[in-house]
């Protein structure tokens, strides 16, 4: 059972109380109900409160919208529940992860380029602040998954990189931050993203290390996180091979399932050997690495029999719940195993202090949402991320007076699902008003791509190709990579020998390994207007490159590097 007074939820006897007789007084239905974690993507107070009704889930997760209309439902649903809600949203970039006017700090990437674990700090400092503000009380983050796998679509920016011991120092850093503001964390996402080259949103992907090596990486990661009083870990639909067959022996492959469905890695590994005491989250079950499982029917009851506490979204909020209190009625999911994890739900809860009074939402958030001094924070974390990765061709720095014709190809530019915003006319303006001239190539008007003009009239014309591409990693991505104009290779870098060429990658920090020709390359790891404006500063020579990359921006290939 459930250790109420130890590490992460140190209830003294009054909160262990609350829990014990809240439970005690809970019915079969509002026990199911608490281990849902359901999603709100703009919905009303009220209609959230209907929803409520009918099914008294224990937690809401919020998509990004004004402070403001965040603000009003949170202090609308937290005074009309029985009992306090978990309010959360993936603050991983700073409070634009639940407020879409807080501060887009950096993403996780761009503050470890820094080579400052100071700036993870700030980075959870800033998103407690705000976060607490509008009404959150618990983050899923930070990421803590390891960049061994380029090719992985998915964590990307969204990590610390490829150093275990970094790794671990920041996201340490992260939670000291947003500790500050009473929000619990969820470490993310165990066993470990960034073997595979496969997104989990679309199938079950594999951690393939063996267990020695998971034990010296993500296992050492995930140790000391916990001992440090991480409150919950988000597990994800992810397959681990090697400690599967170590813990259950004679394990067939087909047997195997993704960790948020195994009980021998939540269980076994997690609870048993890691000795996590703290609240299990599944990632989101709307996910097809979870969905492709089993027949869903079987879905929540084999989650919460594995050992996870409380299941992320649901597919149909509806259908999810009635699936699995029917389990419970039948004792498929055992009364012992459903009072465990409602116990845990509520000692997070409690450690919060919600059993003493609702959090409701700061009035003050307007004077903490997107402040001048996070602001400041922002701009100090982009100025000592931004990496020069090369500039073997001795061009910089590129100045109105020495290449003031610009020819400008925007590459990506999608908005992705953690609110990644397009950059096409922030980098035009911006180059304009430090005074370049730019023609932008118009991917609208494909027959530019089979343009015979000659390369001297080119010449003519431009003093600098620039690259900038802004392929934000988001959910449901194969790849990453580049996707050029078709026709004739027409967008592509054809004239590095003959105009001065630049590329810069406002995401992916792995764009290089498909333009080794270009010979002056930059990484910024975020296209925030931070970002934006230390970047032209670098560029044309005002500001000088300080960032460290935490990865290999070459990936090994031969060439990358000239």
């Amino acid at each position: 059972m459930v250790d109420l007074k130890a590490n992460p939820f140190f209830l003294d006897d009054t909160a262990c109380a609350w829990v014990h007789n809240t439970l005690a007084q809970m019915t079969l239905r509002e026990k199911v109900a608490q281990l849902f974690c359901c999603v709100s993507a703009g919905e009303s107070g009220e209609v959230l409160q209907k929803r409520y009704e009918d099914i008294p889930f224990g937690g809401v997760a919020f998509r990004a919208d004004k402070a403001q209309q965040i603000k009003q439902r949170v202090d609308y649903l937290q005074s009309r529940v029985k009992i306090p809600l978990l309010v959360s949203a993936n603050l991983e970039n700073g409070g634009i992860g639940i407020a879409t006017d807080g501060t887009e700090f950096a993403s996780q990437l761009e503050v470890s380029a820094t080579g400052d674990a100071s700036y993870a700090y700030m980075l959870g400092d800033v998103c407690g602040a705000e976060g607490a503000s509008v009404g959150c009380n618990y983050a899923f983050a930070p990421v803590v998954d390891i960049h061994y796998n380029w090719r992985n679509p998915i964590i990307n920016t969204r990590t610390y990189g490829s150093n275990p011991d970094w790794v671990l120092r920041c996201a340490s850093e992260y939670m000291r931050g947003i500790a500050r503001h009473n929000v619990a964390v969820s470490i993310k996402h165990f066993p470990g993203d960034g073997v595979d080259e496969r997104d989990q949103h679309l199938l079950t992907s594999v951690n393939s290390l063996p267990c020695e090596a998971w034990d010296a990486s993500y296992g050492k990661v995930y140790r000391a996180l916990i001992e440090q009083g991480a409150q919950t870990v988000m597990v994800g639909h992810i397959l681990m091979p090697a400690y599967s067959r170590r813990l259950c022996p004679g394990m067939t492959d087909r047997e195997m399932l993704p960790a948020s469905l195994s009980p021998e890695l939540v269980t076994g590994l997690l609870r048993e050997e890691l000795g996590f005491n703290g609240l299990v989250i599944t990632d989101s079950a709307s996910m097809t690495g979870l969905g492709c499982a089993m027949p869903r029917r079987q879905i929540p009851a084999a989650a919460i029999n594995a050992g996870c506490d409380m299941f992320l979204f649901g597919r149909n909020l509806q259908e999810d719940f009635e699936s699995l209190l029917e389990d419970a009625q039948q004792g498929v999911l055992p009364a012992a195993r459903l009072d465990e994890a409602v116990a845990r739900v509520l000692a997070l809860k409690a450690s919060l202090g919600l059993h003493v009074a609702v959090q409701f939402t700061s009035p003050l958030y307007k004077e903490i949402i997107g402040c001048a001094e996070f602001a400041q924070k922002a701009r100090a974390c982009a100025d000592k991320a931004i990496t020069l990765v090369k500039d073997t061709q001795g061009l910089l720095p590129v100045t109105p007076e020495s290449h003031r014709r610009v020819w400008l190809h925007i590459l990506g530019d999608n908005p992705a699902f953690r609110g990644g915003s397009v950059c096409r006319d922030k980098v035009i303006k911006k180059l304009e008003e430090a005074g370049f001239l730019v023609t932008y190539f118009e991917k609208e008007h494909p027959e530019q791509a089979l343009s015979s003009e000659s390369v001297q009239a080119l010449k003519e014309k431009y003093d600098l190709i620039l690259y900038v591409a802004n392929l934000v990693t988001g959910g449901n991505d194969t790849v990453n990579r580049i996707d050029w104009v078709p026709l004739a290779c027409g967008e592509s870098p054809q004239y590095v020998w003959d105009i001065p060429t630049m590329f810069v990658s406002l995401g992916d920090p792995y764009h290089f390994v498909d333009v080794p020709m270009i010979r002056t390359l930059i990484n910024c790891y975020d296209n925030s207007d931070a970002v934006l404006d230390a970047l032209l500063e670098k560029i044309i020579g005002k500001s000088a490159f300080m960032g460290k990359s935490p990865v290999d921006p070459f990936c090994g290939m031969w060439g990358a590097d000239l």
